[in-house]
């Protein structure tokens, strides 16, 4: 049995999955995520870091509630307005950039799209189609039609996936200064410890299946006010963690 709130009755987002389970290739059941609680404050970021292959994005997908199949419960911050970004853009080939932000957020004003356009580089492109445009611009449309909705909490799947790293390190900075500047809550999935201590303001490190969270690990001055030394030191201390945990197991 599951519950996910969007009544607004809280403030934060709250996520309690006693258990998941789902039937492996052989028809056997296989137990994915246990005992895994987490919570982010109004405002904050936070960065779910796992190995592969742990559950990472089956708990985005139950927090989305693509996923009800669960024992557990889900409350989402203030209305449960939600934006997502997979990790592909899946963005509709059919339509312009601009149109794609337009179907997603109808009731946003012309001036506030182009603002957003703006701010992600993306105002040149408002008139290409999805096939035109590169992976890295589209990964950025993509998080503009989450963020054009004004959402209460922002999920992003491995959004730098695939990318080179010139291409994520910009996507990445683009990030960090939306986050500050919206306040949105955002809940970020990585497989890089390094990805998560440049945007989070909580790092949740999972275990192996059935994942959990082994450890938070807190950034005190978090995205533009982190220096390299505090991120050096959190790199250390996070490998730390993911190595006793495995050795746990």
């Amino acid at each position: 049995m599951n519950d996910t709130s969007r009544d607004g009755a809280e403030a934060r987002l709250e996520v309690r999955v006693s258990s998941k389970d789902y039937l492996s290739a052989n028809g056997r059941p296989q137990r994915a995520l246990e005992h895994l609680e987490l919570t982010l404050a109004a405002g904050e970021a936070g960065a779910v870091v796992g190995p592969s292959g742990c559950g990472k994005t089956t708990l985005l997908r139950i927090i989305a509630g693509l996923d009800a199949d669960f024992k557990g419960r889900v409350s989402l911050p203030a209305s449960g307005r939600l934006g997502m970004v997979f990790q592909e853009p899946r963005l509709l080939p059919w339509r312009n950039v601009a149109d794609n932000l337009r179907i997603a957020a109808p009731h946003a004003s012309e001036d506030e799209l182009a603002s957003l356009l703006a701010t992600l580089e993306l105002e040149e492109h408002a008139g290409h189609f999805p096939g035109e445009l590169s992976l890295g611009l589209a990964r950025r449309v993509a998080l503009a039609r989450a963020l054009a909705i004004k959402p209460d909490l922002l999920l992003l799947d491995e959004p730098f996936v695939s990318l080179d790293a010139a291409l994520a390190r910009d996507l990445r900075k683009k990030i960090a200064e939306l986050i500050d500047e919206k306040r949105v809550t955002t809940l970020i999935v990585t497989h890089d410890l390094r990805e998560a201590i440049e945007l989070a303001d909580k790092i949740f490190l999972l275990s192996t299946r059935p994942a959990r969270v082994g450890a938070t690990l807190r950034v005190d001055a978090p995205r533009r006010r982190l220096d390299k030394q505090t991120a050096d030191v959190l790199e250390l201390e996070a490998r730390a963690a993911l190595e006793a945990m495995r050795g746990r197991v």
